[in-house]
């Protein structure tokens, strides 16, 4: 099975060191981890260093992977080429290092995750005639096709409808568990990590601050002092809680 841990990671942009320090218990095969933490506090720079994009000091320690392409990652950015339709931009990502012949098994995983995504009717068309959720949806398309153990997903709901978001966070976490892969999302609505996360990891000012599961992490304390809010929390259900501040929930 296959486990991700990160060993004083840090990353620099330019000469800067702008991420250091970074260390977390194994995270392990099946599990949904949210990454969270203020703007600019460096979530997106880490997935970049774990990804190998940005280069920075300690290791990023992949085991029990047998994937040649163990990563897959989804940036912020869903910028794509307009000229290639949905259905062709999905296929090329899956195809990416491989053999360019289409199998039976390429064509029956695309249309499995399209349809799982419920973008199977804009199959065909070009990419540049989407909306930003929609764009949003063929980027996850494209990172599941290629089949990772682990996958880095960069604030991949930002764009959609809150139902939708639902829709896909719970598709993930599913998706965690049955496919056997590690699934680390950055994300700043914080109930819904408390809601569909495993495991949160908060980052702040380029270190983590903290490391463990929702609700030992989602503290009163922790909103006060990473988020500068005054909240309490309060239990939803048996599997998670809900943050309210100043009597309204987060969104």
């Amino acid at each position: 099975m296959v486990a991700l841990q990160l060993q004083s990671v840090g990353a620099y942009h330019g000469r800067k060191l702008f991420v250091e320090d970074v260390t977390t218990p194994p995270m392990r095969a099946g599990e949904l981890v949210a990454v969270i933490g203020p703007n600019a506090a460096g979530k997106s720079t880490l997935f970049k260093r774990i990804t190998g994009i940005l280069k920075g000091p300690g290791e990023v320690r992949v085991e029990g992977s047998r994937a040649k392409n163990a990563i897959s990652y989804m940036p912020q950015d869903t910028s794509a080429n307009a000229v290639l339709t949905v259905y062709e931009s999905i296929l090329l990502a899956r195809k990416q290092g491989k053999s360019w012949s289409v199998s039976d098994e390429d064509t029956r995983l695309i249309d499995e995750i399209m349809r799982a995504l419920n973008i199977v009717s804009i199959a065909f068309r070009d990419l540049g005639a989407l909306s930003g959720g929609q764009r949003q949806l063929v980027s996850i398309a494209q990172a599941l096709s290629r089949e990772p153990d682990i996958m880095l997903m960069d604030e991949p709901t930002s764009a959609l409808d809150l139902h939708r978001q639902v829709e896909v966070l719970d598709f993930m976490r599913r998706q965690a568990q049955t496919r056997g892969m590690i699934v680390l999302i950055a994300i700043h609505d914080l109930n819904q990590a408390l809601r569909f996360a495993d495991k949160v990891i908060v980052i702040e000012n380029g270190r983590m601050r903290a490391c463990g599961t929702p609700r030992d992490v989602v503290t009163v304390d922790m909103l006060r002092a990473v988020y500068r809010i005054e909240a309490r929390i309060e239990k939803c259900s048996m599997d998670h809680d809900h943050v309210i501040v100043d009597g309204t929930s987060i969104a």
